[in-house]
């Protein structure tokens, strides 16, 4: 390593310091640091092309910070063996290199105070997005800023299903305002995984004036001594709900024109994870004839491991029934149901579609139900 004296010595003072993180603009060769007092700079005078001198500056950081030259990702395959990488953060985000940076935000806990140097060593999209996965960074205030940065960035993202996770995200919480949401759902009309991403959000931020479903009060009414402790009856009052509702009808305008096959997993992904019924199959049934056949079983009263269906079954009006098994159907799709489909194929547009068609006409007929 063979640095120039002045950069040798500007480098180590500028280490010397606590330091929140470091950065490093190779196109203009400079290092920037985030102290306690702000931003402070160094700006490389290379005696060498500056691909290697970039290196010998990223040996000098990581001599200083972990003890050894080697950085990442020698430093995190050997921290890691020792079970200490969670411990060492703070450490990754001193070394200039932005792999570190996306390792440090795919860590399994990364709290607002680490989120908010990440985003600032490396502010890409991949981090932004990654960050907005964790609640602590969404309360903060770096939960506006980053969903800000994705509102901006949305017109411009080519890949589908990365849109329908920016929408998603962006609909947590209070992070954007209503007139936002609002100009979200209005581009959905035109671009598909836009209501794929309202239906991962909560349904209250969907922009869809809905009443409650006519029988939503009788049903309430009728199941109201297990309301509070069966699963069963609180799923199906929450779907004749007034969010239920508006869920289901952004769920029929997703399924108009699916673009491509991660956005209908995602999609299938959205129906399991709003249900959350406990079947077997985590990830949903197999096959949509599957499905239909255990829908069958589900709705009469048997000997099964769901004593919760049972009681919910001798209390529920038979007149309500039809509504219930459209529920059921519907609670066991998920992504696995597509396999059967997609297996061997990567169709998209009009031809995916066609293919998807032995599966979403008998779904939307059993939202109709629930609608109707």
């Amino acid at each position: 390593m063979q640095l120039s004296n002045a950069d040798n010595l500007r480098l180590n003072v500028l280490l010397a310091q606590p330091l929140k993180a470091i950065r490093i603009n190779e196109s203009s060769m400079t290092v920037h640091a985030l102290t306690e007092k702000g931003e402070a700079k160094v700006v490389l005078n290379p005696t060498v092309r500056d691909e290697q001198y970039l290196l010998w500056v990223r040996e000098l950081l990581s001599m200083k910070t972990t003890g050894s030259p080697g950085g990442y990702p020698m430093y995190i395959k050997r921290w890691t063996r020792m079970g200490q990488a969670d411990n060492t953060l703070e450490h990754m985000l001193l070394l200039g290199e932005p792999e570190a940076v996306i390792a440090v935000v795919y860590s399994p806990n990364v709290s607002h105070e680490i989120g908010v140097r990440a985003w600032w060593a490396n502010p890409t999209t991949e981090v932004a997005r990654r960050l907005m996965e964790y609640p602590e960074v969404v309360a903060g205030e770096l939960g506006k800023e980053l969903a800000e940065y994705l509102m901006e960035f949305l017109p411009f993202e080519e890949r589908q299903v990365d849109i329908v996770d920016m929408v998603r995200l962006c609909l947590q919480g209070e992070l954007i305002t209503e007139k936002q949401r609002e100009a979200l759902w209005t581009k959905a009309k035109r671009r598909n995984p836009f209501y794929v991403g309202f239906l991962h959000a909560e349904p209250k931020q969907i922009p869809l004036n809905k009443k409650p479903h006519a029988s939503h009060a009788a049903v309430t009414e009728n199941l109201h001594t297990l309301i509070g402790n069966n699963i069963y009856a609180q799923a199906l009052c929450r779907i004749l709900s007034e969010d239920g509702q508006k869920w289901l009808q952004t769920l029929k305008n997703a399924l108009q024109k699916p673009v491509d096959q991660d956005v209908v997993i995602s999609l299938f992904k959205s129906i399991k994870q709003f249900f959350n019924l406990p079947y077997p199959e985590r990830r949903g049934a197999h096959s949509i004839e599957e499905a239909i056949e255990r829908t069958d079983l589900f709705s009469k009263i048997s000997d099964n491991n769901y004593p919760d269906l049972n009681t919910f079954l001798e209390t529920l009006d038979e007149k309500y029934l039809d509504k219930f098994s459209a529920l059921i159907l519907l609670s066991q799709l998920g992504e696995n149901t597509l396999t059967p489909i997609f297996s061997g194929n990567d169709s998209v547009g009009i031809v995916m579609r066609r293919k998807l068609h032995p599966l979403t006409s008998p779904l939307l007929e059993k939202v109709d139900i629930l609608m109707s």
